[in-house]
């Protein structure tokens, strides 16, 4: 959809996220005359794969915190810097409600909130693990992979001594590269994903033979130094002591018998899932995406939104990696500035439309060579905790399912508490539903999601209201 002309002073674009989108985003609002108001949760620049640690760690050598990715990162840290004075940035800022073309943002150092209202806005939020549980998942020493980068990336610290990641995807190969190459002992790598899998999808993946050959460098290297790489395995359980409340191994089954290793942290994870709880409250339509295996807010190639004026850009809107990411965050940016009246370079804008859509037979690729386990519903034990915000297990939600009748998940949310915690659902609804097709033989599309809420994420009881300001300090 296009809107009417506007003139650029009634143009008050704002985007939501400073990951590789959302400063793609910015850089290209900036460069057409624009001044937007970039609102991201972390103190700093970069997202979740360009995370830039405190101050305090700033000397940490980037090539060891980002590896093959170090230059992209320091593109896009030195590009969200240059910005300094041409935008207004709220870090440490959570855009927690969206309502008649106005944010609620919440500052976490003060818990004050200020309305940002916006005439055009670009949702960059990012994604999270998918977390299917298993057995001892609650226990102390449990990460998930993101969580367990995080860690390291930002506070400089691993979650382990002796450490055991588990799960599959991509990032289950990077995160234990990471961890290795800092000096952790990775006592091996679990990956549900069989052999089979990745050489059917190999043709696929040709079509980035960079990005292909990095990953095998991981595994690779892993291999090299001595870590096991497990395939085809279905994790059973996180072993632990309770009374001393950790980790002390891990059980899984290798397709013949059962297996154990000790360890003392365990990181693991199904690839990622959209952040999507703020579209949702913006009222972007959503579609189901079988490559993603999730209900995703439907865009057009340039990014436009269901709800004009609403623009979606990088991992939030589908997982499509950080290249994209940036190429979708610069034309989610001409697409606004098209709208608005604001000449644009067409040939540019259709270029970036071709490598996206190129990249997306690679990723079709991606999902097959690293599939969700199709059987994990199936073997949810009875009492395994499913929502540890609100307590609720497998067996809880099964029986709910069968005295009721609930077949939707928004339903069976309102009968089982599942999804009502903090979270609101954000690790805990991926896992429910699949319990709910399985439980009723319905296809994942058709059992539908959890509705997003405000606030998207935990807030105090009581904000601290404040004005809206002019700007929030230097990047």
């Amino acid at each position: 959809m296009t809107a009417t002309p506007t003139a650029t002073s009634e143009v008050r674009p704002v985007i939501v996220g400073a990951g590789p989108a959302g400063v793609r985003a910015a850089q290209t609002l900036v460069a057409h005359g624009l001044k937007p108001v970039v609102i991201d949760e972390a103190s700093r620049a970069g997202g979740q794969i360009y995370r830039r640690p405190p101050p305090t760690l700033a000397a940490r050598d980037k090539r060891t915190l980002y590896g093959f990715e170090s230059k992209r990162a320091d593109a896009v840290h030195t590009a969200f810097d240059a910005l300094r004075g041409r935008i207004e940035h709220h870090s440490d800022s959570l855009a927690w409600n969206a309502q008649d073309q106005v944010l609620d943002v919440m500052h976490n150092p003060t818990r004050g909130n200020r309305r940002v209202p916006y005439s055009h806005l670009i949702v960059a939020t990012g994604a999270t693990d998918r977390v299917l549980p298993l057995p001892g998942w609650t226990l102390p020493g449990v990460y998930t992979l993101g969580g367990a980068q995080v860690a390291l990336k930002y506070q400089g610290c691993a979650i382990g001594r002796r450490v055991v990641f588990m799960g599959t995807g991509p990032l289950l190969y990077l995160v234990a590269y990471q961890y290795a190459k800092a000096g952790v002992d990775v006592a091996a790598v679990l990956d549900t994903a069989r052999l089979a899998d990745q050489i059917a999808a190999a043709p696929a993946m040709l079509a980035q033979p960079v990005v292909l050959a990095k990953g095998m460098y991981y595994m690779g290297w892993l291999r090299a130094h001595g870590v096991a790489l497990h395939g085809g395995v279905r994790p059973l359980r996180v072993l632990g002591d309770e009374a001393q409340g950790r980790v002390t191994g891990v059980a899984w089954h290798d397709g013949d018998k059962e297996r154990t290793l000790d360890c003392d942290a365990v990181g693991f994870g199904y690839a990622l899932r959209s952040e999507t709880q703020l579209a949702d409250l913006l009222g972007c339509r959503f579609d189901y995406a079988p490559l993603h295996r999730a209900h995703l807010p439907v865009r057009d190639a340039a990014g436009r939104s269901s709800v004009q004026g609403v623009y979606l850009a990088g991992d939030g809107a589908g997982i499509m990696g950080a290249d994209a990411a940036e190429w979708a965050g610069e034309r989610a940016a001409l697409a606004l500035l098209q709208d608005a009246g604001i000449a644009i370079d067409t040939a540019r804008a259709s270029g970036l439309e071709r490598k996206l859509d190129r990249l997306a037979g690679f990723r079709r690729g991606l999902e097959r060579a690293f599939p969700v386990p199709q059987d994990w519903a199936e073997n949810a034990s009875v009492d395994l905790v499913i929502c540890r915000c609100e307590n609720v297990t497998a067996g809880t939600l099964r029986q709910t399912i069968a005295n009721t009748g609930a077949d939707e998940m928004n339903r069976l949310k309102a009968l089982s508490r599942v999804g009502m915690g903090r979270c609101q659902g954000r690790m805990c609804g991926a896992a429910a539903a699949e319990i709910l097709a399985h439980a009723t033989r319905q296809p994942l599309q058709q059992v539908g999601r959890l509705r997003g809420q405000a606030p998207i994420k935990p807030i105090p009881l009581r904000l601290v209201p404040a004005a809206p300001a002019e700007g929030s300090g230097a990047p």
